[in-house]
């Protein structure tokens, strides 16, 4: 039997949560997590970062088998050498196994340095220094814990060297170097058709004359969290040291660490669906559940404190077990007014709202009609609906650039005239490798906004922030635009900038859509999300309107509305008796990716503002992709905008239709 062995992955995966040892690795469980490391290094837009770290030090070895007996030999016939440095050395003690990503010795000195593709803040530098006060936040412990557990990992298998860790992270001040500097890191497959990322063309002495990468030595920190630290197992506090055999035992023998319930479970990854479980698949959730609750099969139909949206309770509640939203009383929500404006909804009467629903199984939606109308009423048309698609790449695509800097690549725009009329008007894609395209991007979106004096909308923050980001960079930039001034005037118009408390409008600034779906709309079908791709499926099947109207060939029909991608398309389709979410009507970007990561990438909250359109990019940006199919992929990133566009003006004519109805 192959041995089980505490990777750093796994250990990583323990940290969250102990139990999940049990579930990882076995196909039996259902697992919502990118299947493909690669994929999740795209999603996460950091990809580039471990093979930039390698050219930082020439000479290495690198070691690329994933079998450990392998990797172990490579590794410990390098380590024989006085000096050597190794990429991916294979490290094991006992039942603990770790790949070090840059590990370098010198005589009887190692460094092992862990890559990220995380920003430095002040923070980790200040715990790196072991400056008093400073305290080991939620944002860092992973971080700080990963390269720890290679720490004493490597502490034990060599306890004749002296070893001292490392982070490399990404440094925001760096400015880039040369220009094309990214195009120089490419992806490429082997012929397993794995992955990976690749240098095609030596770097400079003047691409290495600023590094983009910064080396921080963790040992203060690293001790704390092995020496001083406790942790909690299974009822008691215990050390780094006993932790981690506890891990390893457990995680060897495939035996299961009784589960905890806590606010955590809301993101567990072993989280079947009603279809998954009728295939067969197990959910790790589920059993979790069912032995610490004694819950049985039907308990779950009832919503929880997890699908409550913005609860910030959740501790509270489940060590009073109450788990199930039938369990609260208005005074565990905390029910208050809204203390700017007590005429519309609150977040916690929002959340009452939402409990009422679930208990009462109410699947009817709540619309403040007075006060959105009065909303309505101040708008200006034409109305215009903006959505934009971005990437930061950690590797700027200029000379003088910071690391992860906006790229606005695409943006979709919708419009919809007094008289009722809507038509896709326009669009912007640019795909062209190495071309950062910010100035190009406004330049389009002035040239499609600035005709009239219509309100523009805009989803959640995204736009804006991506504005003004833009902005800064035209205001530092010294190269010649020519008209920079206008553009930049054209974006503080429709944007705005400062803290709630100092807050400066534009004009024309955009009027948040997603604001005003949490101020006075609330549809039992969203449960706890806002996300447009939540709200979009639930308008659509609580609106008759919507139903009627797209339930025809309408859209980029010849007398129907006009659209840019599509032609004579029916929107409305029906599955198990209710309207199939439109997004899932698309097509993939890319055949290569699974259904389940297609959908993590595309739908999951926690990624990035459209992580399947960004990770679409970043290959057409790195990946040698024949004409055909960019082409084909291109297109696919069109319709997709234009439908994130479109869902906008879905949710703008259902609720006129809900207002006329009073």
């Amino acid at each position: 039997m192959k041995q089980r062995y505490l990777t750093k992955s796994r250990f990583k995966l323990a940290m969250e949560c102990p139990t999940k040892l049990f579930y990882t690795g076995k196909d039996e469980y259902v697992n919502n997590k990118l299947g493909n490391p690669f994929l999740e290094a795209l999603a996460e837009g950091g990809f580039q970062v471990g093979e930039l770290a390698k050219t930082y030090y020439p000479g290495g070895y690198d070691i690329d088998s994933l079998d450990y007996e392998i990797a172990l030999k490579e590794t410990e016939a390098l380590m024989s050498q006085e000096n050597c440095t190794i990429f991916e050395a294979a490290i094991k003690h006992d039942h603990f196994f770790v790949r070090v990503d840059i590990l370098i010795k010198e005589g009887n000195n190692i460094k092992l340095i862990e890559v990220k593709s995380k920003s430095a803040d002040q923070r980790i530098k200040d715990l790196s220094a072991g400056k008093e006060g400073v305290k080991l936040n939620a944002e860092w412990r992973p971080y700080v814990q990963d390269i720890a557990f290679q720490y004493y990992v490597a502490k034990q298998a060599f306890p004749e060297y002296t070893i001292t860790p490392y982070l490399m992270l990404v440094d925001k001040d760096a400015l880039c170097p040369t220009d094309g500097l990214n195009q120089k890191f490419k992806i490429a497959k082997d012929e397993t058709g794995r992955a990976y990322t690749t240098l095609v063309k030596e770097l400079t002495e003047e691409d290495l004359s600023e590094k983009l990468l910064v080396e921080l030595n963790t040992e203060i920190i690293c001790r704390k969290v092995i020496d001083e630290y406790t942790y909690s197992f299974q009822g008691e506090q215990v050390t780094f040291a006993e932790l981690v055999q506890h891990y390893a035992k457990f995680y060897e023998a495939d035996e299961r660490i009784e589960p905890v319930i806590s606010s955590e479970c809301k993101h567990c990854e072993f989280k079947a669906s009603d279809n998954e479980r009728e295939q067969g698949l197990k959910c790790g959730y589920r059993e979790c559940f069912k032995r610490v609750l004694q819950w049985k099969e039907e308990d779950f139909v009832e919503d929880t404190i997890f699908d409550l949206w913005d609860f910030r309770r959740t501790k509270g509640m489940i060590s009073n077990n109450k788990i199930k939203l039938s369990d609260l009383k208005k005074e565990d929500v905390g029910v208050q007014p809204n203390a700017d404006d007590s005429s519309v909804l609150s977040r916690t009467e929002r959340q009452w709202k939402q409990v009422k629903a679930a208990v009462n199984n109410d699947p009817t939606y709540y619309i403040d009609k007075e006060n959105l109308k009065k909303e309505m009423e101040s708008w200006t048309f034409p109305l215009h609906f903006i959505d934009f698609e971005t990437t930061r790449p950690v590797i700027p695509f200029n000379k003088g650039k910071r690391p992860n800097e906006m790229i606005a690549f695409q943006f979709s725009h919708h419009i919809v005239y007094e008289d009722g009329t809507i038509e896709h008007k326009s669009e912007f894609l640019n795909t062209e490798v190495g071309v950062n395209p910010n100035v190009h991007f406004v330049r389009a979106l002035k040239n499609s906004l600035e005709n009239d004096d219509g309100t523009i909308f805009r989803y959640h923050n995204h736009e804006n922030t991506v504005l003004n980001e833009i902005y800064d960079q035209l205001q530092a930039d010294a190269s010649p635009v020519a008209d920079k001034e206008e553009l930049c005037e054209f974006i503080q118009e429709i944007t705005q900038r400062g803290s709630k408390e100092h807050r400066i409008k534009g004009q024309r600034n955009m009027v948040d859509l997603y604001e005003l779906v949490i101020k006075y709309y609330y549809d039992p079908a969203m449960k706890g999300s806002n996300s447009i791709k939540v709200v979009l499926p639930a308008i659509l099947n609580s609106s008759q309107y919507l139903q009627e109207k797209y339930a025809q060939p309408i859209y980029g029909a010849e007398k129907g509305i006009k659209s840019l991608n599509f032609k004579n398309e029916t929107w409305v389709t029906y599955e198990n008796g209710k309207v199939k979410d439109p997004y899932k009507l698309l097509p993939k970007l890319f055949d290569d990716i699974s259904d389940q990561d297609y959908e993590h990438l595309h739908l999951h909250e926690e990624l990035n503002d459209g992580g399947a359109a960004m990770t679409a990019y970043e290959r057409l940006q790195y990946e040698n992709i024949p004409s055909h199919v960019r082409k084909k992929v291109e297109k696919g990133l069109l319709k997709y905008c234009e439908l994130d566009t479109l869902a906008m003006v879905f949710i703008y004519e259902a609720w006129v239709d809900m207002i006329k109805e009073a």
